[in-house]
């Protein structure tokens, strides 16, 4: 998908449905996780390599926007990149499809805290410089 840097595929389980066999609407969150967590792995270290460091990257937000119902057993690509990198915040942008029907879209915002305190801190330069890399590659 144009301008996105980065995919990983999920499988709507059981568990995430409803009784009628749709994903329940927090079930999307997740997938924005699977995403997320993939996409740090591929691109910084992984998320453990942020802790290891002393830093967290909370989540501020998140937002997802509903179009078409995904069902149980559904095989399903959730898009992603990182944009808006500035001081200790940044956001996350995600395109969930369905081959080629978009079935959600949304974003999660995050701030970088120090580990310990859980204050502010600018987003390490590693970490920038990692994202900038990933999100070039796209462009």
């Amino acid at each position: 998908m144009d301008g996105y840097t980065f995919s990983v595929p999920v499988r709507v389980r059981f568990a995430d449905t409803d009784a009628q066999g749709v994903a329940h609407n927090s079930a999307y969150l997740v997938w924005f996780e699977v995403a997320r967590v993939e996409y740090l792995r591929a691109f910084a270290g992984g998320y453990q390599a942020l802790r290891d460091r002393g830093v967290e990257a909370l989540v501020l937000e998140s937002f997802c926007r509903y179009r078409v119902p995904a069902v149980f057993d559904d095989e399903l690509v959730v898009h992603t990149r990182c944009v808006g990198l500035r001081g200790a915040r940044f956001r996350y942008e995600y395109a969930i499809l369905r081959g080629d029907e978009l079935i959600a879209d949304g974003h999660t915002e995050h701030a970088c805290v120090d580990a310990l305190t859980l204050r502010p801190t600018r987003t390490p330069d590693w970490l920038v410089a990692a994202i900038q890399a990933a999100e070039s590659a796209a462009g």
